[in-house]
């Protein structure tokens, strides 16, 4: 399995120990050429340099093989996107029995892109252009795959509409359109796959979401309900002189373990912080990293207490934030009681019965909020 390690001179910086960060630590982050796995190697070099902190990161282009080392404490921090919430949720892939609703909290996440891309030569100008068409999809990933399925819902569309080609992994998903496997794909706007396809002779052009079309924004916020319009001015093919009006979402959020120790999360926020003149230049949309804004919601999960310690130390953590905080606290705790009396309900019944249980203690649990 690839994996990057970062070191510094422990004699040439301050060390992790003074920090209060651990001396090593195993990140989880996409494929290799995504940008969660660039933005995952640039902070960790930060920290590498500045504390000595020694860090591995273990890429996964599943859901799933990125959550699963931090649940299971073989990783302390996952750069992630969507599967956030939908493991806060306990749902797509963790509505399965062995899954429901996961004890998650943030450390910062910056806001992110998200869009249909295809080749500028192909004649696929509008998402509705997509009918008939080759749609990349991602095998094991939900957190791309809905996302999908939320563009072509705006479009009046379904995946039975397009030919539905699934990958085996998120890199190979993003670099379909460039070796002609498909006729469009789904990701952000700056990982290296789409630099390549913008700079070969095929180009690159983004599908418009249009943010004053109402009915398309409300078919796709019935699949993705935290999508939002965003005017894009950075990426692949995009700039201030040609943006994108596409999606905007959390990608990629620093995701930890409920149980994270509050000093290490303030350690990590901290380090995040101080090193962020470090790391601000390795990819365009670094400076999102900024703690005013990335370190505010609303986000996939609840913010970690010792996050929110330093943010407001700070002065970023407003009494705005902190309800946020509150009210995702109180969904997240009603839907993990909902999935205990799921779980005593539905034993010993067919994996069928057991997601109608969950489905409508799920919904119960909701409607009390």
């Amino acid at each position: 399995m690839a994996a990057v390690a970062v070191a510094a001179a422990m004699g040439m910086t301050p060390s992790a120990f003074a920090q209060g960060l651990p001396d090593s630590m195993t990140w989880s982050a996409y494929d290799v050429g995504s940008a969660g796995y660039a933005e995952a190697s640039a902070i960790a070099d930060a920290f590498g340099k500045k504390y000595g902190t020694r860090i591995r990161i273990q890429p996964s282009g599943s859901s799933i093989g990125r959550l699963q080392p931090v649940l299971t404490k073989r990783a302390e921090i996952g750069f992630l996107a969507t599967e956030t919430f939908f493991a806060t949720e306990g749902v797509h892939d963790f509505s399965e029995r062995r899954w429901g609703p996961q004890d998650l909290r943030a450390i910062a996440g910056r806001p992110g892109a998200f869009g249909v891309f295809t080749a500028g030569d192909n004649g696929i100008k509008q998402l509705k252009d997509l009918k008939g068409k080759r749609v990349a999809f991602v095998a094991g990933n939900p957190s791309v795959n809905v996302k999908c399925e939320a563009f072509l819902s705006f479009a009046g569309l379904s995946r039975s509409d397009v030919e539905a080609v699934t990958f085996p992994t998120y890199g190979a998903a993003m670099s379909s359109v460039a070796q002609g496997l498909s006729d469009a794909s789904c990701t952000t706007t700056t990982p290296s796959q789409v630099y390549e396809l913008e700079q070969s002779p095929k180009g690159i052009r983004w599908l418009d979401v249009p943010p004053d079309d109402k009915e398309g924004w409300a078919r796709l916020k019935a699949v993705a309900p935290f999508f939002q319009p965003l005017r894009e001015t950075v990426g692949a093919g995009i700039s201030e002189a040609k943006p994108a009006n596409i999606l905007a979402y959390r990608y990629p959020i620093m995701v930890v373990r409920a149980d994270m120790d509050d000093n290490t999360a303030y350690a990590v926020i901290k380090a995040l912080d101080e090193t962020y003149g470090m790391y601000k230049d390795a990819t365009k949309v670094m400076p999102r990293w900024k703690l005013d804004v990335a370190g505010t919601p609303s986000i996939d999960a609840p913010f970690h207490p010792g996050a929110i310690r330093y943010l407001k130390e700070k002065g970023i953590w407003t009494a705005e934030h902190q309800q946020w905080n509150d009210d995702r606290m109180a969904r997240l705790t009603a839907l993990r009681g909902a999935w205990a009396k799921t779980l005593v309900e539905g034993k010993g019944k067919s994996d069928e019965e057991f997601g109608k249980i969950w489905d409508a203690q799920r919904a119960m649990a909701l409607k009390a909020l």
